[in-house]
C-alpha cells in the first residue's frame, strides 16, 4: 500500500489546474478556470476549475470533486494509479507501507517486465521508421491496410527485423537483462548442450509487424504480431505468453485509447481484430475495442462495464464470426449489460467496411 505520508506529498503538491489543464483546454474566468466538459458534448463551457479550492465542478454532467477524483473520471484510473500517476507528474518519490523482502522482489519484477516491454514498443516503432528493411516491409505493409502516418504512431505500431536475435541484442546492448527478456515472451531462450553458459536466443516476433496491447493506464503489457509471409506452417498471429503483468483475458485491444469515448458516447463498439480497432478509430469511431482473437471473457467484459453499460458487437460476416459473437452475447447478458448486434455483409468485415465507406456510412 502506498504511505499516508506520499499521499498527504501528493495532495499538497498537485495543482489541479495543471492537472486538469493537460486534458482540457482551460481559460481563466475571474478567480477560477473554464472549459469544454471532457465528459459531455457542450457548446458553452459549463466545465469549472477552482485553484483556490482545488476542487472542480462539471455542470453538464454534475460530476466534480478533487484532483485524484477527475483521474479516476476521466482516464478511469483506481485510486492508486491516481496517486502514482501524480506522484511521477511531480517528481514525487511513492513510499510504500512496510511490505516483506518477497512483495518488494515481486513488484521490482514486475516493473521490470513493464520497462522491458516499454523499450521493446519503442524499438519496434523505430525500425518501420529509422531502417530501411523496416521502411520498405513493415511500414509498407501498414500502408497498403490504409493506415496513415498518423494513426501508425499513435498505436504505437512497428516491426520485428527477420533477424534470429537482432531485437535481444538490441535489448541486452542496452542493459536489459535476458531474464526479463524472457520472462515478458520477447525472447525465447533455449539450452545450448555445446556451451551451456551462453544459452540460444530468439526473437519471439522475428519477420512480424508489432501491435502493442496496453493496460487500460497506457503501460505496455505484450504484443500481437503478424506474419508478413505465406509460410503455412507458421501462425498467422501470435500473441505474448502470459506473464506476470500480461494475461490476455484480462484485456482488450485499444482500450487504452477508447476509453474516454466509450464513457463520453455511453457505448461500446466490440470487434475481433487488432485492425479491425484501427480502421475504425482512424475513421473517427474512437469507442472500439477487440478481444484480440480470443474469446470474450467476463473479466474483459468487466473492463468495459467500468465505462459502460453498453456493448454493441460488431463482427465478421462469415459463420465463424456469428458464432463467436453469439457465444460472447449470453456472457454479457450474464453480467447485467446490454447488447446489441450489427452484421456485415458477406466477405466485409469491420476494418474493410471502414475502409471502404465514409465515417457516416459506418
Amino acid at each position: 500500500m502506498i504511505s499516508k505520508s506520499t499521499i498527504d506529498q501528493v495532495y499538497e503538491t498537485a495543482r489541479l489546474e495543471e492537472v486538469i489543464g493537460d486534458f482540457v483546454q482551460l481559460k481563466k474566468s475571474g478567480s477560477n478556470f473554464k472549459g469544454l466538459s471532457p465528459f459531455t458534448d457542450e457548446r458553452t463551457p459549463s466545465f469549472m476549475v477552482s485553484p483556490v479550492k482545488q476542487i472542480w465542478k462539471d455542470f453538464s454532467s454534475g460530476k466534480g470533486g478533487n484532483v485524484v477524483a477527475f483521474l479516476m473520471e476521466h482516464e478511469h484510473f483506481t485510486y492508486p494509479e491516481a496517486i502514482k500517476y501524480l506522484a511521477k507528474k511531480y517528481n514525487i518519490e511513492v513510499e510504500e507501507t512496510e511490505r516483506t523482502d518477497e512483495q518488494k522482489k515481486e513488484a521490482n519484477e514486475r516493473e521490470s517486465m513493464y520497462l522491458v516491454s516499454e523499450f521493446a514498443q519503442k524499438h519496434f516503432s523505430e525500425m518501420i521508421w529509422e531502417t530501411e528493411l523496416g521502411k520498405a516491409i513493415g511500414l509498407s505493409y501498414f500502408k497498403e491496410r490504409g493506415f496513415a502516418e498518423e494513426t501508425i504512431k499513435k498505436f504505437g505500431l512497428g516491426y520485428c527485423l527477420d533477424q534470429w536475435d537482432g531485437f535481444t541484442m538490441a535489448a541486452l546492448d542496452k542493459g536489459y537483462k535476458l531474464d526479463y527478456l524472457e520472462k515478458t515472451g520477447l525472447t525465447i531462450v533455449k539450452e545450448d548442450s555445446q556451451n551451456p553458459n551462453n544459452p540460444k536466443k530468439f526473437d519471439r516476433f522475428k519477420g512480424r509487424v508489432i501491435f502493442p496491447i496496453h493496460s487500460m493506464s497506457g503501460r505496455v503489457l505484450g504484443f500481437g504480431g503478424r506474419i508478413l509471409t505465406k509460410d503455412k506452417r507458421a501462425a498467422k498471429y501470435i500473441n505474448s505468453p502470459e506473464s506476470d503483468i500480461y494475461n490476455k483475458s484480462k484485456v482488450l485491444y485499444g482500450i487504452y485509447f477508447a476509453k474516454q469515448a466509450i464513457a463520453k458516447e455511453d457505448n461500446c463498439y466490440l470487434v475481433e481484430g487488432y485492425t479491425d480497432v484501427i480502421q475504425l478509430y482512424q475513421r473517427g469511431i474512437h469507442n472500439v475495442v477487440s478481444s484480440s482473437g480470443t474469446a470474450l471473457t467476463p473479466e474483459q467484459i468487466r473492463l468495459i462495464n467500468r465505462l459502460t453499460k453498453n456493448i454493441t458487437v460488431l463482427f465478421d460476416g462469415d459463420a465463424a464470426g456469428l458464432r463467436a459473437s453469439l457465444r460472447g452475447i449470453d456472457l454479457i447478458l450474464e453480467q447485467g449489460m446490454n447488447v446489441r448486434v450489427c452484421t456485415f455483409p458477406e466477405g466485409e468485415d469491420p476494418d474493410s467496411f471502414a475502409k471502404n465507406n465514409e465515417l457516416e456510412e459506418v
